[in-house]
Order: C-alpha cells, then structure tokens, then sequence
C-alpha cells in the first residue's frame, strides 16, 4: 500500500502571501529563500486560480514550521573569513574568522554533531579553529611535505593556503570546506 498525505493539492496566491508574511519576509527575500525569481512569488501572489507543485508542499511544511525558515537564515558575515563546512552538498556548519583578532563564531545548520565541523563544541576557540583546519590538511610532520606544498604551488605549510587548493577534501571523505575572503 502507498503512502498518503495530509497535503492539499493546491493553494492560491493568499496561501503563499500568508506564508511570506508569517516569515516575515519580503517577496525578494521568499524568492531568495525558494531560489526563484521575485517575478515568480509576485504572479503566485497575484494569481486568482489554483497554483500547484511542489510550492504546495513547502508552504504546508512552512505554516506548521516556520523557525525552520529562520534555522536556515545566514548571519551577515562581522569577520574576515568565512568558511563554509559542507556535506556533499549539505551546508554543516559556516564558520566566521578574524585571525588577527584570532576570533571565532559557528553557525550550525546540521544537528548531528557528526556532521558539524566542531561536533559537540558550540563555542569554539580559536585553537580549536586550527586545530580543525590541520584535520582537513595532510599533516604538518608529513614525509616529503615540500613536495606537496611545491605541487599545490604553496611557499609555507598554511592550512587556509591548502585548503583553498584542495577544499579541505580527504580520500573517502564527503566533506569538503568552501572559503569565502
């Protein structure tokens, strides 16, 4: 026997502004949020007939969940360096840092510690910090390390340096990091 839900199979144009406005979001920041255009949320919201798809079901699961909204919301970045900490394709953890003032601060979008970047630790310092960046490096006492650095055409042993060459990537590892300047 198949599944059933208790979805509607379509909504209207109201439907979709009620959820905008129960997010407390503009038209731009729901198109940015659903990844269309705002000319897309603008003729749903103005559409007098049945829109269907999956927006049905997204705005089901957005009128019964909206922190969810707000879980995924991406801080302005206050600090010099942003990480991204990805899974395959799922943002883990974003990471913003100042090493001069050798500041740190984790956004967490996963809950499963295994996948975040500092796992249990939602403060972490900044030796912490660096002590993950070396873990997603080939290690500092590594044989024959200055032929790695010559062929990533790096001058110094810089965690940041390697994984902006080789994200971060490890053999039979899905998780990768992103660096944003």
């Amino acid at each position: 026997m198949e599944k059933e839900y208790v979805i509607a199979d379509h909504i209207t144009g109201e439907d979709i502004k009620r959820v905008r406005e129960a997010l407390k979001m503009t038209q731009r920041e729901l198109a940015a949020f659903l990844g269309c255009a705002v000319r897309t949320v603008e003729n749903w919201e103005s559409k007098e007939g049945r829109i269907t798809g999956p927006i049905v079901t997204l705005t089901e699961i957005l009128l019964r969940k909206p922190e969810l909204a707000r879980k995924l919301e991406l801080p302005a970045n206050e600090l010099k360096l942003r990480l991204w900490y990805m899974y395959k394709n799922t943002v883990c953890t974003v990471i913003d840092v100042d090493e001069l003032s050798r500041e740190v601060m984790i956004h967490n979008y996963i809950g499963n510690p295994l996948y975040r970047a500092f796992g249990v630790n939602d403060m972490p310092d900044f030796d912490d910090y660096e002590e993950f960046l070396e873990s997603r490096c080939f290690p500092r006492e590594r044989d024959k390390m200055k032929f790695e650095l010559k062929k990533l055409d790096i001058p110094f042993y810089d965690p940041v340096m390697i994984i902006e060459k080789t994200q971060g990537r490890m053999a039979e590892d899905d998780f990768w990091i992103r660096i944003e300047r």
